[in-house]
C-alpha cells in the first residue's frame, strides 16, 4: 500500500501558522469558554438558592438544598452533555461541522437566558425550571466538545495542531475563571446596595430579596460570548476535510481553503480515486474498523472515563479545604449575598493557581513531549498526590498541617490539566477517520461525561462519614473521605495503564493517522 494525500490537505498540513489559525482558535474556543462557564458557574450560586428558597426560620444553619434537588441541580446539565456529545458528534459527521456548530451555539444562548427565568417564585416551579433549561443548555454543550475539537484538528498544520486544540481546550479554565469574576463583581455589587445582617444576627434579613436576582445574572451571563461568536462561527468555510473526503467535493474544499489560505490551489488529476476507493467506506460498527480503529477508541474512551471521576470528585474535598483553611468561613458567620462572594472568590483562587496554568503548560509542551508522555506524566503526577494526601489524610487535616493539603491538592488538578485532561479530550479529534471523526469524538466525551457524573455524584456519597451521626443531612454513611481519596488514588493509577492503548498522533498528518489515504501502488 502506498500513501497519496490530497493536495488541498497536503497545504494544510504544511501551511505556516498564519492568522486564520488564531481566528480559528478564538472562534472554537470561545465556544468552549461558554460550557465551561455554564457548567461550572452553577456551583457558585447552589448556596444561595439554599438559602432562598429552602429557608427554614427555626434552623440554626441557613437553608440548603436537599440532597436529591442539589444532586439535581448539579447533574441535570452533565446528563444533557453526555447525550448532546452523542447527538451532535454523530450529526457533525452526517451534515457537516460548520452546519451543526451553528445550532449547538443557538442552545446555548437560548437555554443559558431561560436558565435564569422561572415559572413562579416557588421553590419546585423554580427549581423545576432551571433543571429542564439546564438539560437543554448542556445538550448544546455536549456538541460543542466534538465539533470544536474537529474543527480546529482539521484547520491546524501538523507541526502545532497539538497545541491550537489545546489552546481551545485551555479557554475552558478562562471560562472557570469568568465565572469566579462576574460571581464576585455581582455580589459586590448588590453587597453594597442591599446591605443585610449575618444569619446568626437575624435570620429572616440574612438574605435579602434582591439576592434573587444575583444568581439569574450570574447564570444568564453565559449567552453573551456565545451570541458574540455566532456571527463569526457562520463565516467560517466548512472544513476542507470534511468537504473533500466526507462530502466527495474536492473542488470546493480547494477553493474554500484557496480563500482561507490565501494562496492559489491546484486540482490534481488523481484526487478522485483516493477519496472514492470503496475499502476506505467502512462504518463504525464494522470489522475493519474494529481492527483499525477499535483498541485507540478504547483507549481513548476509558482514560477519559477514569479521568473524569477523579476530576469531578473534586467537589468531594473542595469545600472541606476551603473552609479548612478559612477561605470560607462559617455559613451562620456570612448573609447570602456574602457567602456568594466568599465562594467565587476560593474557586477564582484554586482557578488562578492551579487549573488555569495546567492548561498552558500543556499548549507549550504538547507538541514538544507528545500526547502520550504528558497523558502517562499526569496520570502518575495525579496518583503520587492523590495517595499522598489520601494515606495520612488524618495528618493533612490538622490546622497546622492545612497548608501542606492546599499545596497537594492544587497539585493534583495541575497535573490533571497539564496531563489527561486536555490529552484525552485532543487525541480523539485526530486518529479516527474524517467521516467518523466527530462521531468518536463524541463517544470518548460521553464515556467521559459518564466518569463525571460517577465521580460528582457516587464519590458525594461514598465520602459520607462512616459514623452515621456525622453525615450531612439526608445522606447515608459512606466510607469516609480518606477511603474515597484512595479509591481515586487506584482510578488514576488505571488510567495511566490505559494510556498505553492510546497512539501518539504527534508530527502526523491526520490522514496518516487514520489510513485514509491509502491507495494501492
Amino acid at each position: 500500500m502506498a500513501e497519496q494525500q490530497l493536495g488541498v490537505l497536503k497545504a494544510l498540513d504544511v501551511a505556516k501558522t498564519q492568522l486564520y489559525h488564531f481566528t480559528a482558535i478564538v472562534i472554537a474556543g470561545m465556544g468552549f469558554f461558554t460550557d465551561a462557564y455554564d457548567l461550572f458557574c452553577v456551583s457558585l450560586v447552589t448556596k444561595l438558592l439554599g438559602r432562598l428558597y429552602y429557608f427554614n426560620p427555626l434552623s440554626e444553619k441557613p437553608g440548603s438544598l436537599p440532597p436529591h434537588v442539589a444532586a439535581a441541580v448539579n447533574g441535570v446539565a452533565l446528563c444533557g452533555t453526555l447525550a448532546g456529545q452523542l447527538f451532535f458528534g454523530w450529526l457533525g459527521d452526517k451534515l457537516g461541522r460548520k452546519k451543526v456548530y451553528g445550532i449547538t451555539l443557538i442552545m446555548m444562548i437560548v437555554c443559558s437566558v431561560a436558565s435564569g427565568l422561572s415559572f413562579g417564585n416557588k421553590a419546585k416551579g423554580v427549581m423545576t425550571t432551571l433543571c429542564f433549561f439546564r438539560f437543554w443548555l448542556g445538550f448544546g454543550i455536549g456538541g460543542d466538545y466534538p465539533l470544536s475539537a474537529t474543527i480546529m484538528s482539521e484547520y491546524a498544520n501538523k507541526k502545532t495542531r497539538g497545541a491550537f486544540i489545546a489552546a481551545v481546550f485551555a479557554m475552558q479554565g478562562v471560562g472557570i475563571l469568568a465565572g469566579g469574576f462576574v460571581a464576585l463583581a455581582v455580589s459586590s455589587i448588590f453587597d453594597k446596595k442591599f446591605p443585610a445582617p449575618t444569619y446568626a444576627v437575624n435570620r429572616a434579613l440574612s438574605t435579602p430579596p434582591q439576592a434573587d436576582y444575583i444568581w439569574r445574572i450570574i447564570v444568564m451571563f453565559g449567552a453573551l460570548p456565545a451570541a458574540l461568536t455566532y456571527y463569526w462561527r457562520m463565516k467560517m468555510p466548512e472544513t476542507a476535510r470534511y468537504t473533500a473526503l466526507v462530502a466527495k467535493n474536492i473542488k470546493q474544499a480547494t477553493q474554500d481553503m484557496s480563500k482561507v489560505l490565501q494562496v492559489e490551489l491546484e486540482m490534481e488529476e488523481r484526487a478522485e480515486d483516493i477519496v472514492q476507493d470503496p475499502r476506505l467506506n467502512y462504518g463504525l460498527f464494522s470489522k475493519e474498523f474494529a481492527k483499525r480503529h477499535g483498541l485507540p477508541l478504547l483507549g481513548c474512551t476509558s482514560t477519559w472515563f477514569l479521568l473524569d471521576i477523579a476530576f469531578y470528585s473534586q467537589n468531594l474535598f473542595q469545600k472541606d479545604i476551603f473552609s479548612a483553611i478559612g477561605w470560607i468561613p462559617k455559613a451562620a458567620t456570612m448573609n447570602g449575598i456574602h457567602e456568594v462572594f466568599m465562594i467565587a472568590r476560593a474557586q477564582t483562587l484554586i482557578a488562578l493557581c492551579s487549573t488555569v496554568p495546567g492548561y498552558w503548560f500543556t499548549v507549550a509542551f504538547i507538541d514538544i513531549m507528545g500526547r502520550f508522555a504528558i497523558q502517562l506524566m499526569g496520570f502518575f503526577m495525579m496518583t503520587v498526590f492523590m495517595f499522598a494526601i489520601a494515606f495520612p489524610y488524618d495528618h493533612w487535616i490538622k490546622p497546622d498541617n492545612r497548608i501542606g493539603f492546599v499545596v497537594m491538592y492544587s497539585l493534583t488538578f495541575f497535573f490533571a490539566n497539564f496531563g489527561p485532561n486536555a490529552t484525552t479530550f485532543i487525541v480523539p479529534a485526530e486518529i479516527f477517520p474524517a467521516r467518523l471523526r466527530s462521531t468518536c469524538h463524541g463517544i470518548s466525551a460521553a464515556t467521559g461525561k459518564a466518569g463525571a457524573i460517577v465521580g460528582a455524584f457516587g464519590f458525594l456519597y461514598a465520602a459520607q462519614p462512616q459514623d452515621k451521626t456525622k453525615t450531612d443531612a439526608g445522606y447515608p454513611p459512606g466510607i469516609g473521605v480518606k477511603n474515597s481519596l484512595i479509591m481515586l488514588g487506584v482510578i488514576n493509577f488505571v488510567g495511566m495503564l490505559f494510556t498505553f492503548l492510546v497512539p501518539e498522533p504527534k508530527g502526523k498528518s491526520l490522514e496518516e493517522l487514520s489510513g485514509e489515504t491509502e491507495v494501492e501502488k
